[in-house]
């Protein structure tokens, strides 16, 4: 059985920086130097794409972003709200911009493109993390952010079977992508979710 005080040793308490949220903005810069045309859009997707894929792996997450059933497809709706109007947050200033395209996005309205000279710190991610990261950036790498965001409206994927069930804007249970796993499974990996996002709150890593 998987206890908190597992992922309290995971984690350097004593370190200023919130670790998952050190670990976004490195995906985030990850994404931005190895893929063509990072957009918001796209980036949004690929984090999607991280987190579900690793927890579909492992039984947890690798950032743990909430993501919703927006219209235009799977949306880390919290990262969302920083980044739309092409602000910054103050703890990822320095580490990247937000330029506008001069041209519509499908997806997101007003599009908006990642830029950075930073390259990511790689050690806050865990092997199997590092080679996701790889792996997504070599799959979609001249995917542009109208493709990717059909990829993720596949029937019978997350977004369109939350869509389905629950209608738009609702939250995206990681659980679905464990659908076709066996009942034990599913339970064992629903307590792991449980317990991974009560650390998270508990220790006031969430955001």
């Amino acid at each position: 059985m998987y206890k908190l005080n597992y992922w309290k040793n995971q984690l350097d308490f004593r370190v200023i920086v919130n670790f998952y949220r050190k670990k976004l903005l490195n995906a985030i810069l990850f994404f931005a130097k190895n893929t063509e045309n990072p957009t918001l859009t796209k980036t949004f997707k690929l984090l999607f794409f991280l987190d579900f894929k690793h927890f579909e792996e492992t039984g947890y997450p690798s950032i743990g972003l909430d993501y919703f059933a927006f219209h235009w497809g799977p949306v880390p709706k919290s990262l969302w709200l920083e980044l739309k109007d092409g602000n910054v947050p103050d703890d990822f200033k320095g580490m990247f911009k937000l330029q506008e395209l001069g041209r519509e996005d499908e997806s997101m309205l007003k599009g908006k493109l990642i830029k950075t000279s930073k390259n990511p710190d790689m050690s806050c991610f865990s092997p199997r993390e590092a080679k996701l990261l790889e792996n997504l950036a070599f799959i979609y790498k001249e995917v542009n952010s109208e493709l990717i965001s059909e990829i993720s409206h596949l029937k019978n994927q997350p977004w369109e079977l939350t869509l389905r069930s629950s209608g738009e804007n609702s939250l995206i249970n990681y659980l679905i992508a464990l659908r076709d796993k066996p009942e034990d499974e599913r339970e064992l990996a629903k307590e792991k979710l449980s317990e991974y996002f009560a650390v998270l709150q508990n220790f006031s890593l969430q955001y």
